[in-house]
């Protein structure tokens, strides 16, 4: 795979295989291509050249958003977007009923190809009947629950997003992307930064997902915690 600022090669030839409950820790050097390895995976990485398959099927044969959908990704740095935790936890649900909206509507406007203010102003009004349909597919009860069994009692639904401390906000984003319930996990060294206490409150949470039956790969720096099915070391190019 080629890096994004030249046509040095980061690695090539690689072989990766993870089976349904295994955690997996992908350890090396800063610098050796782990975090652009797991965006490979994601198919969020435009530089990366492979085969990709999941349960025995190409990747070809997914639209994007159906394998983003199986295979997650989660960023070390937590994205919360929302007024609230709810919102950023239910925004999956609700953008796929923007999808589903768009998908359906008619476009008066294809002959001209112009973006109409007419357009925006529709998924504008339309914005709180998403939330409102998002809110079904994924009741509050549900997410306190979630929260509540994550070690977040102390989570406010209605709070926002950015009064959240670095531990909180992993464990909202861990909360949303695991009540997808992807086949995978992509974990890019979500624990940085965090104090012990919360770095092992995440492991945990993972641990009970793997337990569940989903993939997990991780990306750290810390020592082993014991929770790892395997250790897989990225070092010049070569996984060993």
């Amino acid at each position: 795979m080629p890096s994004a600022q030249s046509n040095r090669t980061i690695f090539e030839d690689l072989s990766f295989d993870v089976d349904r409950g295994q955690i997996v820790d992908l350890v090396g050097p800063s610098g050796s291509g782990k975090s652009s390895l797991l965006t490979a995976f994601a198919l969020l990485n435009p530089h990366a050249d492979g085969t990709f398959t999941l349960d025995g099927a190409d990747s070809s044969s997914f639209s994007l958003q159906q394998w983003r959908r199986n295979v997650a990704y989660l960023p070390q740095k937590p994205m919360l977007m929302g007024d609230s935790v709810a919102d950023t936890i239910r925004l999956p649900w609700t953008l796929a009923v923007r999808r589903a909206d768009e998908a359906s509507a008619p476009d008066d406007h294809a002959a001209t190809g112009k973006k109409t203010s007419a357009r925006r102003g529709r998924f504008s009004r339309l914005f709180r009947s998403e939330q409102s349909q998002a809110k079904l597919a994924l009741p509050d009860q549900l997410i306190r629950n979630t929260l509540d069994a994550m070690g977040c009692e102390d989570i406010d639904l209605a709070r926002a997003p950015h009064d959240l401390s670095g531990g909180q906000a992993a464990r909202v984003s861990l909360a949303r992307t695991l009540l997808t319930r992807p086949a995978v996990l992509l974990a890019d060294e979500v624990d940085a930064g965090l104090d012990d206490d919360n770095a092992d409150k995440v492991a945990s949470i993972m641990a009970s997902a793997a337990a569940r039956g989903m993939a997990i790969v991780r990306i750290r720096h810390r020592p082993p915690d014991g929770r790892s099915t395997r250790i897989v070391t990225l070092s010049s190019g070569r996984l060993s």
